[in-house]
Formats: structure tokens, sequence, C-alpha cells
């Protein structure tokens, strides 16, 4: 009887928990959707000056119908809100150092970088100093903003699962998105200056040149078909050469997985109306970015009266947060795409003290009492840190190596940030849209544009800086009173260099060097990348020859030849001799995989390509890796691959000519260090037991695009994540393509003729994993589909009434 009793007390007790268990699933699950975005019916917006019509597709991609700017704007933010607040409010706390308050200590070292800087203080600075039509552009997003998080039934789940509540959004925030771009866009500078300020240290200037050389054969300038000359050899290389690092875990990462140290891009091109099918200009772009979901980018069409007593309509992509602008797109008579310039915007000072002026810092302009100012950042779960920010009229002081510098960044300027590129969708030419590009407020970039005529044209879309000595550009540490080589204030617009219709009919960039000749000073160095992307972009765009279509132009972006990798394949067969394969089982099969699983490609298959490249990174990190140690001590983030994208060229051609002084001591010849290379390739990838045939490239490079809650929270991972697509591509070739970093949107377009226009990105439209437009769209990225630019047929309507 008793046991009979507690049977069913049990049997009552499980049915219990597993009640409570649907109960508390059911909830999860009520609130997740009640979390989504209202798609269909009518959300009251008063302060609207007339309706706006919403429609989506069946992938999500808004068409906005305003009857006037202001609601255009706000309808932007409603639509940012509703699908990606918990994004943007990760862009804002980026830019002002802030994401500690969110993620706690983990998160403190990042926001004590950040936060140096003072953006959310420049902000309010910035925000007073722009005209009434930019605080008022601002302020209706941010109304709409705020207006889409309130109409949501309940906040962003990712807030329920962290144990926070949102903010609202404030104009102000939009700036700091547009820094947190800076940080992305140009943050490498100061670990690029000290790690390029060590080498000068500890080398001969005839060292320092040849291995930071300042262009190679690689180079595919605009002005210039002309190839660089190769500097001679010095006949002995510096004390730390080939020196091993204590901790060689980066070269081990290089080798397991795409390295991203090195990785940089974004391509963009354009064809003029000569050698078109339709006579129109043709535009490509795609911008290379990290990868996470949601994606960066925000797809959507906007119309709205054009004050002529018709339509405009402009399709594009949006940056969730920033504001109502389309960054990149096409407006019926211009289209315009953007690349990072890599130019050089930033200087590291060196500052010097002296017991005689205690508590100063000797500057260009004299002695100098630096301001302080103590910032306060809160930290999850923590007390709040306090953080001690000194700064003197060139910026912010840090201190790295014993040393103490200015961070003099044109990110600093008030007027580094405007909303000139919103005047983009209403432009009419080229030449309207090459003159907004010399008066725009973001992180410098490659403005290539053209229009319904067919005119195409390139410019520096951006802030470009004033040399304080003429034709002469910095891109190592300053000392405290040599700033004449340095910048000292904005070039005028007037100044800045622009190519329009050249003779060849096409303008190609992707990150490295734009000008050899006039005009390259005023963009500097600021770690261009090594070229062989723009060359074989370039040649790729040249071989369409004429009656060039959107298909064709389009087809260009997944171009994965290997044409740069080549090179180091036959390097790593000529090594592989019978001597060096005599009882080395393992080194025949390098060579067997080498010659017969090899595409020419970075294709997912290809064994060969994955074999290639990691020599390349092997004797990377045996001739690096002492100085790569030294650097960290100076910046974490400092490493050879971001002190010079061209290191490849000076490897190869220490390998190819062997010289003697450059052999790093304990090594027999420059054959054991390439079979020492071999050897620990073959190491790495037969790690964990991995026959070396199945080690592809598509293996390695196989996608790890996630939500920063599924990285957070790794049980939720599955929901949260991307399919682990192998990926073909890699950063020397048009497609570039790495584990959670490669192109973030593509998009060829005719301006005027958008129905023909392609498009894909990574991700979809909603960061929630709920919704349908979660991942809509990533399998056509995947593959590279040339999807439609514009929406399909309407599904869903939304109407903010006023």
């Amino acid at each position: 009887m008793r046991l009979d009793r507690l049977k069913r007390w049990t049997i009552r007790g499980l049915a219990g928990l597993a009640a409570l268990v649907l109960l508390s699933a059911g909830g999860a699950w009520a609130y997740l959707r009640a979390s989504l975005p209202q798609l269909d019916g009518t959300v009251p917006a008063p302060s609207l000056g007339a309706n706006v019509t919403i429609t989506r597709d069946a992938l999500g991609i808004p068409v906005i119908r305003a009857a006037n700017s202001a609601d255009l704007y706000y309808a932007t933010g409603f639509l940012h809100a509703q699908e990606r607040f918990f994004q943007m409010d990760l862009l804002r706390r980026s830019g002002a150092g802030e994401l500690a308050e969110l993620f706690g200590a983990k998160a403190l070292p990042m926001d004590k970088q950040r936060r140096l800087h003072r953006f959310r203080a420049r902000a309010a600075v910035t925000l007073a100093q722009m005209t009434p039509e930019e605080r008022s552009m601002l302020e209706r997003y941010a109304a709409g903003v705020n207006a889409g998080l309130g109409a949501l039934g309940t906040a962003p789940f990712e807030y329920r699962l962290i144990g926070m509540a949102p903010r609202a959004w404030t104009p102000a925030d939009s700036l700091l998105v547009v820094w947190a771009m800076f940080f992305d866009l140009q943050g490498s500078s100061e670990p690029r200056e000290l790690a390029r300020g060590w080498i000068s240290d500890n080398s001969s200037a005839e060292q320092r040149d040849f291995l930071l050389p300042e262009a190679t054969e690689w180079d595919a300038p605009l002005d210039s078909a002309a190839a660089a000359t190769a500097l001679a050899i010095p006949a002995s290389a510096p004390a730390w050469w080939g020196k091993a690092a204590a901790d060689n875990d980066k070269t081990r990462l290089a080798l397991a997985a795409p390295d991203y140290s090195g990785m940089i891009g974004s391509n963009n091109w354009a064809v003029g109306g000569a050698r078109t099918k339709d006579g129109a200009a043709i535009v490509s772009d795609d911008m290379h970015l990290g990868i996470r979901l949601p994606n960066t980018w925000y797809r959507l069409v906007a119309q709205f009266p054009d004050g002529q007593g018709g339509t405009r309509r402009v399709v594009g992509v949006t940056l969730p947060g920033s504001g109502p602008i389309v960054i990149v797109g096409s407006n019926g008579k211009v289209a315009w795409g953007f690349t990072n310039s890599y130019g050089d915007y930033f200087d590291l000072v060196q500052l010097d003290t002296d017991d005689g002026h205690p508590g100063q810092v000797r500057t260009p302009a004299g002695w100098e009492t630096p301001a302080s100012v103590v910032e306060t950042i809160l930290v999850k779960g923590e007390a709040a840190h306090k953080l001690e920010v000194r700064s003197i009229a060139l910026g912010p002081i840090r201190e790295a190596g014993g040393r103490h510098y200015a961070l003099h960044w044109v990110a600093h300027l008030p007027g580094a940030i405007n909303l000139n590129l919103a005047r983009a969708a209403t432009a009419n030419t080229l030449d309207e849209v090459l003159a907004i590009g010399k008066s725009i407020g973001i992180p410098a970039q490659n403005l290539v544009a053209g229009d319904d005529r067919g005119n195409i044209g390139w410019t520096v879309g951006g802030q470009l800086v004033r040399r304080a000595q003429p034709g002469v550009a910095s891109t190592y540490p300053l000392a405290g009173d040599s700033l004449a080589v340095g910048w000292d204030g904005l070039l005028d617009a007037s100044q800045y260099p622009a190519i329009r219709n050249p003779a060849g009919g096409q303008l190609v960039t992707a990150n490295s060097r734009q000008l050899m000749g006039e005009g390259a000073a005023l963009i500097g160095d600021g770690g261009f990348d090594l070229g062989a992307r723009t060359r074989q972009a370039r040649d790729g765009v040249a071989a369409l020859g004429k009656g060039v279509d959107v298909g064709r132009a389009y087809g260009v972006m997944l171009d994965d030849r290997a044409l740069f990798m080549a090179a180091w394949r036959e390097r790593a067969l000529k090594v592989l001799d019978a001597a060096a394969l005599d009882k080395q089982p393992a080194r025949a099969e390098f060579q067997r995989l080498l010659k017969e699983s090899w595409s020419g490609r970075a294709s997912v298959d290809s064994v060969g390509y994955l074999l290639a490249r990691n020599f390349m990174w092997a004797l990377y990190g045996r001739l690096y890796g002492g100085a790569n140690a030294s650097f960290a001590v100076l910046d974490e983030r400092a490493t050879m691959a971001k002190a010079t994208t061209r290191w490849p060229v000076v490897v190869g051609r220490l390998v190819d000519e062997q010289p003697a002084g450059w052999l790093p001591a304990g090594v027999a010849d420059w054959r054991a260090l390439q079979l020492e290379a071999i050897d620990k390739v073959i190491a790495e990838a037969t790690r964990n037991g991995v026959a070396l045939a199945n080690a592809s490239w598509g293996r390695r490079n196989t996608a790890a695009i996630e939500h920063p809650i599924g990285m957070a929270v790794p049980l939720l991972r599955p929901w949260l994540s991307a399919p682990p697509d192998m990926l073909a591509g890699d950063n020397h070739m048009p497609r570039v393509a790495g584990v959670a970093v490669g192109q973030s949107q593509r998009l060829t377009v005719t301006p005027g003729k958008e129905e023909q226009g392609v498009f894909n990105m990574p991700g979809g439209q909603s960061g929630h994993p709920m919704s349908p437009f979660f991942l809509s769209g990533h399998a056509d990225w995947v593959s590279g589909k040339a999807s439609p630019l514009l929406p399909g047929a309407a599904k869903y309507t939304l109407v903010l009434e006023k």
C-alpha cells in the first residue's frame, strides 16, 4: 500500500515537473514571439506628417513609401529598432566603450581601449556643431527608433537573456555607431605604427626599408600600370630576424584556420557606358567585414517625392543605428559604392618628459600640461571601473613599452562625422556624387560611382588630412618635436584627388595603393592591402571587354582563382626533390596532394590550396615569430601582418634568392628552412588524427557565423548561428571568404535599371531567430547566386498611421 502511494506521488511529481517544464518552455516561447516585429496592420505614429506605408516581400525587404524626408527618417528608425535594436545597442556601446555594462569584466579591456577616446563626450560636441537640418534628421530617426522599440510586445529577446533592460536611443548614439566603424576601419593604425616603430628601432634604415616596402609588383594603382622597383636585399638581417617566439600559438592558429590579422578588404568597380551593353554605367560593390548575425547591413527601398512632382526611389543598404542614410546603393540616376581607403589618418606622437617640467609633456608646440578626466566604466556584476584619461591638444595619451604617446587621429575632430552622404539619395549626376563624396564625414573610403549617362568616377569619400609638410606622410611613430611630418588639420575638398572617365572605361579599387603619382601623398599609406586582389579584379573586369552586362560584372566578385598562391605552390614543389622525399612518406603525400588536389582556385575541395597557403604562413611564423612576440608587449593587436601586408613578397624574395645573411641562426640552409615549414604544415593539418588527404580548404574555411549571444551562451548556438558552410575564396582574390569575415554584401547595378540589379548578403533582415527573415538569403550568399536587388511581391503591409 505504502509502495503504491509512493509510486502515485512519484508519477504525480514527474507529471508536475513535466508540466512546469512545458509551462516554462511555453512562457519562453511566448516571450520570444512577443519580441518579434509587427509586419501587418497599423501602428499609431501621431508625430508623422502623413501616413507611411511599409511593404515587405518574402525575404523581409521593406519598401518605405513616405510623403516627406522627415517621415522617411522616422520610418527607417522604426524598422531598424524593430528588427535590429540589440545590434544597434552593441554598436553604440562599441563606439563609446560601454560593453562591460552588458557583458561584465570580459569586455573591460576593449572598453578601456575605446574609452580612452571619450567619443560619448565628443558626440555631444559634434551634435552641437551640426546644422539644424542634420540634428533634425537624427532626432526624427531617434524618435522612430524609440517608437519601434516601444511597439514591440516585449524588449528584444537578448535583454532577457542577459538580464538587462534596453536604453532609449538618442541622436548622439547614431554618431557613436559611426565611431564604432572608425574603430573597425581605422583601428589598426595604432598597433601598426607601434609595430613599425619597433622594427625601425631594431633595424638599420636599409633593413627597415626592405622589410617594409612602400610598394611591390602586385600593386595596381588607378593612375599607372607601372610596377614598383624592388629594393636590393641588404647584406645581413637584423639581430631579431628568425628568432622563435616563446609562445607560437599565433602561428599555429594561422595554420589551423585562415589568419585574419592580414585579412582586410572590400572590392568595387565601375564600368563606363562605352563598354556596357546599354550605354549606362555599371557599379559593383562588396564590402568585406567581420560577419555575424544579424548581418552588418539592413536592406531597404525608399520612395519619396522628388520635389518636382515625381517620385525618387533609392535602393541599397543602411547601417542600423547610424541613421537613415543609404550607405551603398542606387537612386535611379547614380549608383555608388565604397571600399576602405587604408590611407594615413593617424599619427602616434611620442611625448617626452623632464624633471624640470613636472606634470608636463613636451609636444611640438612646447611643454603642455595634460588635462585629466576620470571616466567611469560600468561593469555588470562588479564595481564600476575608474579610468583616468589624460589628453593634450593632439589627442589622448597612452603608454606602450615604457613610452608615452599622443594618439592624433582624424576621428577626434568634430568635423570627422557629418550626414552629407544623405544627399547622395537625390543626386542626379556623377559629378554631384563625387562632390558630395569630398564633403562627407565618415572613415575615409574609396568612392566609386557611375551614372545613367555612362560616366564613372573615383575619389576619396570622407575626411583627408592636411599634411604639415606637403607631400610627406608618416607611417612610424613621430618624435615629439618632429610633427612637421605629421598632419595638422583637414584638406580642403578642392584639393582631393579624383579620376573621371578613364581611358580604359573602368575603375577598380580593393584597398591597395590607389595612386602612384600625383595625389598619392595626400592619401598616405595607413596599411594598404598587398594589391594581388586589386590586380586580379582589375584584370578580370578588363577581360569582360565590351557589351558588359550586370551579370558579368557581378561575376568578377566570385573569382576565387589562386593566382597569388600559385607561386607558393611552385616553391613548395621545387624544394620537394628526391632527397627531401627519401624515407619521408608524409612529405611524399604532401607533394602528391600539391600536384593532384590543386584546382587553381581556393575551392572547398582543394587540399593543395590549403597546403600551399599554410606553407607560406609557416614561413611567416618561423621568420617573424620573435618579432610578433615583441610587438605583443607593446600592443596585443600588433603583428607583422599588420605592420605590412607586403610581407609575403619579402619572404618570397628571400626564399627565391636565398641570401646567406638572412638565413636564421641554427638552420643549415634555405632548403632546410622550407622543409621545416612543410613538416610543420603536415603536423598541423594532421592534428587530431585527420588524414592529410582530408585536410581540404573547405574543412578549414568553414563558416562560424553566429549571433553575439550564441558566442556568449554556447547552448544557444544551434538556434543563433548560420550553417557551418564550407566557403570558397580567400583574401588575395576577389572572392574574400573566411570563417567569420568576408563579403558582407554583394551588389551590382545599373542606375535607372535597378530591376536588373543583383544582390546577396550572408544574413537576413532580422536579428530574431524566430523571424522568417533571420537567415533569409544566406544560401544565395554561400553559393554566390545573383539574387534580385529589388524586393519581390509584397507579402506584408504595415502602415504607420498619423
